[in-house]
């Protein structure tokens, strides 16, 4: 079987995804005409603004051009770089973005390892005790955690282990990298958790399937070792399923940390965005949605070519006799 090297099966799903990203940038961009009223005023938010300002508002971001000629307008400063500026103290809103966006990058990868980390054992636990009652209580811990909206779980969280038992700071996002991990625990916990029941289900559902599978049982019957065999063939084989649903994992953990940002008071992308959402800053709300969007289709990138390097059956080309 032969295939095509890594690097062009990045590049060709890079060229395939450019078309993607334009369509949400399109979107994006009509955020400001979809807004209700004139899109002037939209821009100038809840400030009095006089008909000179908002000519000269028309006038600064080309909203007095066709639709289309403001969008390749606004691509173009895009594609430098220039997301705009704020209308709420006039920041450039890729400083405001860069400023914020480290917290919620470590908030996040905190999170997914305290999903991954909790998640994939009790799935693999619940499998092999599968009918029990230990099989049963990790699932229905799975599904409370699908159930409790993360903003609820945080407040929970930081009400018990911070108030209560005091084990975790209630507020700050710490200071170097022990500090920040420290101060971000709860959070973390509280956005593991909410999708922490998906990759019990999915890791649960696969290793039932494996093990059920006839290769187990011929390694059982060559004499291998048991871990051997749950590590290098069943898990490997098990955790293909939770790789191909990694979009789905971190799309809730984005969502997830939009809340969990505003309950704990964190200054990250997902306040970022609550703020400029309230306070109608389109620019913000458009430069963070297209960075979010082209985060995630990269990341689907990264999901196949992890699904290859999981599954040797897998090719980056297609198969040749």
């Amino acid at each position: 079987m032969k295939g095509e090297g890594i690097g062009s099966y990045v590049l060709r799903r890079l060229l395939v995804a450019v078309p993607l990203i334009l369509l949400i940038s399109l979107g994006v961009f009509a955020l400001v005409n979809l807004a209700p009223g004139d899109p002037a005023r939209a821009l100038v938010g809840s400030r009095q603004a006089t008909p000179d300002v908002l000519a000269s508002i028309r006038e600064k971001f080309h909203l007095d051009e066709p639709f289309l000629v403001q969008y390749l307008i606004w691509l173009k400063a895009v594609v430098t770089g220039d997301l705009g500026r704020s209308i709420q103290g006039n920041q450039l809103v890729t400083t405001m973005i860069w400023q914020r966006l480290p917290l919620t990058v470590y908030l996040g990868l905190y999170g997914s390892l305290v999903a991954l980390g909790i998640g994939i054992p009790f799935g693999v636990l619940a499998a092999f005790k599968q009918g029990s009652e230990v099989d049963r209580g990790i699932v229905t811990l799975g599904v409370l955690g699908v159930s409790a909206p993360a903003f609820a779980t945080g407040i929970f969280l930081l009400y018990v282990f911070g108030v209560i038992l005091g084990w975790f700071p209630t507020f700050g996002q710490g200071e170097g990298f022990l500090g920040r991990a420290w101060h971000l625990t709860l959070p973390a916990v509280a956005l593991g958790v909410s999708v922490m029941g998906l990759i019990i289900k999915i890791t649960r559902a696969s290793m039932i399937e494996e093990l059920q599978k006839d290769y187990v049982a011929f390694a059982r019957a060559r004499g291998l070792d048991r871990r051997r065999i749950v590590v290098s063939y069943v898990l490997r084989n098990a955790l293909i399923p939770v790789v191909t649903a990694a979009g789905l994992i971190v799309v809730g953990l984005l969502t997830g940390a939009v809340l969990v940002e505003v309950t704990f008071g964190l200054p990250g992308l997902g306040s970022l965005l609550v703020s400029a959402v309230t306070q109608r800053d389109i620019p913000v709300i458009q430069g963070i949605v297209l960075i979010l969007a082209i985060f995630v289709v990269l990341l689907h990138i990264l999901i196949d070519v992890l699904y290859t390097l999981i599954d040797p059956r897998i090719r980056f080309g297609k198969a040749e006799a």
